[in-house]
Parts: structure tokens; C-alpha cells; sequence
């Protein structure tokens, strides 16, 4: 199984932190080139590797933790997915007043999932604020809790299993049109940390 993350902002890097804290393998590409990586490689290790966007596009599960506005450009630069899975971190926010982007009442991610044919899309790792999802989620005997939604049930337990390697809880809240509204931007479950016993 290969990973990779898409991103190398706040939640990009926080992910990549869990990986080499695991000592999991795994790629991070970003817009500017593997060039740019560098000095976050040398700080978290050598399980993470740095690529171009075409490369990690091909991983067997892809995080997408890049800003929701330039999702679609980078997800056409990857094809069709073939069945592979593509973890939707993003959050489509208005950055001007920091309010959910109005996306004519359809969800980020099914919005992402149109973008990326061919691709078993689940939502998860986006509701914890980076600096909680960067820190060990082992917390007093209890693991900090990430949230999934999928209209592909093994895809999202494929994610679940990630999730438990990186030392998180899972939560699997069902498909996209229930699960994903309550995870999106704005949504009832956003930045809620919860501990998992």
C-alpha cells in the first residue's frame, strides 16, 4: 500500500508528522516542486519523500490537504483514479469573513469526487485544527478521534485502518450526503476534538 499527501500547508504537514511518527511511508507533493519540501523532509525524516503532484496523484490512497479552491486543477493532472482512493481533507471556506464557500448547496466533496474520476473518495481528516491533528493523539489512555464519510463503505474502512496506524480513533458517520454535510466546513461536527477510549 503507497500513500501520499497533496499539500504541504498546516494540515499537509501535520499528516506528514503523524506518518514519520509511525514510520510509515509516505510522499508530499505541493504546487511549487519537491525542491520546496526540503527543510519539512529534513525535520520529519526519511519515511516522508518528497514528489512532483503527477507521481503522488498515483499513490494507492491520496490525501488531498491542499486549499479546496485549487483542488480540481490538481486532481486533473492525476487521470482517472481506477479504484484507488482519494481521502478528501479540504475545507472550502470564503477566506474574506472565514464562512463556508457557497457551492450552490452541493458538498465539497461531492463536488471533488466529480473532479476525480474513477476515484473511491472518503472524507475525513479536515475537522481537527492542524495543531490538535499534529500532536500524538494518545491522550490519557484515550486516542483523538477523526471523522469519515463515504459513499464506498470498504473504501472507508481502508481509511480507518490508516487512521488507526497513525494512532488516531476513527468514527465512520456513513455516506457522503449525511456524514460528509456534518464534517464539511460549517458543519455540526467541525473542530470538534473527540476522545475515543
Amino acid at each position: 500500500m503507497t500513500y501520499a499527501i497533496i499539500g504541504s500547508g498546516a494540515i499537509g504537514a501535520a499528516l506528514a508528522g503523524r506518518f514519520a511518527a509511525q514510520n510509515i511511508p509516505v510522499l508530499i507533493a505541493n504546487s511549487r516542486g519537491p525542491a520546496s519540501l526540503a527543510p519539512l523532509v529534513a525535520e520529519l525524516g526519511q519515511s516522508i519523500r518528497p514528489a512532483e503532484l503527477v507521481e503522488a496523484l498515483r499513490a494507492d490512497i491520496v490525501i488531498l490537504a491542499a486549499p479546496f479552491t485549487a483542488a480540481a486543477q490538481i486532481l486533473a493532472q492525476g487521470g482517472d483514479f481506477g479504484g484507488r482512493i482519494l481521502i478528501d481533507a479540504t475545507n472550502a471556506i470564503n477566506f474574506a469573513d472565514f464562512t463556508p464557500a457557497d457551492l450552490g448547496g452541493r458538498l465539497s466533496s461531492q463536488i471533488l469526487a466529480q473532479a476525480a474520476p474513477g476515484a473511491r473518495l472518503v472524507k475525513g481528516f479536515n475537522t481537527l485544527p492542524a495543531k490538535i491533528l499534529a500532536a500524538d493523539p494518545k491522550v490519557e489512555g484515550a486516542r483523538r478521534t477523526v471523522f469519515l464519510s463515504s459513499d464506498e463503505p470498504a473504501a472507508a474502512a481502508e481509511v480507518g485502518r490508516l487512521a488507526e496506524a497513525l494512532g488516531y480513533g476513527q468514527i465512520y458517520l456513513g455516506r457522503l450526503a449525511e456524514g460528509g454535510r456534518l464534517q464539511q466546513f460549517g458543519g455540526a461536527l467541525m473542530v470538534h476534538s473527540l476522545l475515543k477510549q
